[in-house]
């Protein structure tokens, strides 16, 4: 990932607040990992107003988990199961703690370690109400359209996904991968989309 923009810090270093449901202000160490972005809380409550407060009944993946600050507030807010996906060890026992620690968490929370995009290969096709993608910038466009093309697989007809970037992405690039642009928003250097899974589209 790339480096941290100042934009989308918030809180003190090292820490993201789950903002909304029923772990609302639980506050969860990040550990030091070069590159990471955590998605500030003014971006995650901005998409979840757009989702909706209550995601009850929703089934989620959060692909690039990083620090879980996407698919922890999803959880929090009622969706279940919800999947994290992280290759970094760090990382991946960090979430391990969080899900110990919110009361509940294991009975809602999957983890899963390894390649995000093999980890989505194998997870049931159309299946999913929610994908969360938030892949390492410094990845390259190609990262960017497999893992596209594996949440447009992933999530029932009309399902959403939420895609950070470091640039905007086109209506008509983004129409090639079977998916709409419902919403966006720019934070600092992060262009952040939430999209549907477009009806004339195949999985």
């Amino acid at each position: 990932m790339t480096a941290p923009s100042p934009a989308r810090r918030s809180g003190p270093p090292g820490e993201v607040r789950i903002i909304g449901g029923r772990w609302r202000r639980s506050r969860l160490p990040v550990p030091a990992v070069p590159g990471l972005r955590p998605t500030p809380d003014r971006v995650r409550e901005t998409l979840f107003n757009w989702l909706g407060q209550d995601l009850h009944g929703w089934r989620c993946v959060d692909a690039f988990a990083g620090t879980g600050a996407l698919g922890l507030e999803a959880a929090s807010r009622g969706a279940a199961p919800v999947v994290l996906i992280e290759r970094h060890a760090a990382l991946l026992r960090t979430l391990q703690q969080h899900v110990q620690r919110l009361q509940g968490a294991a009975d809602v929370v999957q983890l899963r370690a390894g390649d995000a995009l093999a980890q989505m290969a194998a997870l049931p096709a159309a299946a999913w109400d929610l994908v969360l993608l938030d892949p390492p910038f410094d990845g390259g466009a190609a990262l960017f359209e497999a893992a596209l093309a594996q949440a447009r697989r992933l999530v029932q007809p009309r399902g959403w996904a939420y895609l950070e970037a470091p640039q905007p992405w086109d209506d008509a690039a983004l129409a090639a991968l079977g998916w709409q642009v419902h919403r966006r928003l720019r934070a600092g250097q992060v262009h952040a989309h939430l999209l549907r899974a477009a009806d004339n589209a195949a999985p």
